[in-house]
């Protein structure tokens, strides 16, 4: 192993920090559920509008990353955007919550993505 990771990896303080962050900018299906039950996030597909009109997480609008700097409008600065994608491995759903923060919106990213909300945790979808 690294050294240099074998040091981070007993530094404390570096982990409070990453695991803050992660804790801070990430939820989880089960906390969404919540959430979105509350009515206290707005919740963006970010996937290409094909697949959304196929399946999507209720509540859901549509906005493909490569159109979202152009629709922001559609959001509030005033609550929290939760953005999701397809799964763990596509970035869609980081990129677009790294445009979103660029432009000052508070904005969390759904790990997993639909795949873990639909498949892992087989919570409902909906068709368009």
């Amino acid at each position: 192993m690294n050294q240099k990771i074998k040091e981070i990896r007993f530094n404390s303080e570096k982990a409070r920090c990453f695991f803050s962050k992660i804790l801070a900018f990430t939820l989880g299906p089960v906390e969404l559920k919540s959430l979105l039950e509350e009515n206290k996030v707005k919740l963006v597909d970010v996937r290409l509008a094909a697949d959304y009109e196929i399946s999507h997480i209720p509540g859901a609008i549509s906005i493909p990353k490569d159109e979202l700097a152009d629709n922001t409008e559609k959001l509030s600065k005033d609550e929290i955007t939760v953005i999701y994608c397809y799964n763990d491995q596509c970035h869609l759903g980081a990129e677009a919550c790294l445009i979103l923060a660029e432009y000052d919106y508070p904005v969390m990213l759904l790990e997993g993505g639909f795949k873990t909300w639909s498949e892992d945790f087989r919570f409902t979808t909906s068709a368009s």
